[in-house]
């Protein structure tokens, strides 16, 4: 059976998966807008996850409009016993990254580890993807570069009246 919202959590799923107000508070401005207190924006938002009806909630990066001209999906090779899940914290915790996960191999393909790596310029993603080397001893890699933007689009669950 299909799960059944109330006209309030359509009211602030249809507001959730626009796009979010740029200030401070964007869950706040959700709830003053479908009147309700922000708490309740956060609980339903935390229960459709937990409850796996929303797959994932996060923003998108523009990275193009925010002056990010150069972009780069490298896929790193990283072994079991170099712990993986430790080496992709590392990695994620660079603020040119912007995506990082890990991902089952294949027989002609052994990388398991992803970066979207943005910046200014090429140059900028081969210096980040050198630093990386460097401070995690992941040696090898393939860098793939972005040839264009896709168009990126949100979820869309309800439609705001």
């Amino acid at each position: 059976m299909a799960k059944q919202f109330t006209e309030l959590e359509q009211d602030i799923l249809a507001l959730a998966g626009a796009n979010l107000s740029d200030s401070a508070t964007p869950y706040a401005d959700i709830a003053e807008q479908v009147g309700c207190s922000e708490e309740a924006v956060l609980e339903l938002l935390s229960r459709l996850k937990e409850d796996r009806i929303i797959r994932r909630f996060g923003a998108t990066l523009r990275h193009q409009k925010a002056g990010y001209g150069a972009n780069a999906m490298v896929a790193w090779r990283v072994e079991e016993d170099q712990e993986p899940e430790k080496i992709g914290e590392i990695m994620a915790s660079r603020p040119e990254i912007s995506h990082c996960y890990l991902r089952r191999t294949y027989e002609d393909w052994p990388y398991n580890l992803y970066t979207m790596i943005h910046g200014k310029g090429p140059d900028d993603c081969k210096k980040v993807v050198g630093e990386l080397i460097e401070q995690t001893g992941i040696k090898d890699h393939c860098i793939l570069r972005s040839l264009k933007e896709l168009k990126k689009t949100s979820m869309v669950y309800f439609e705001k009246k």
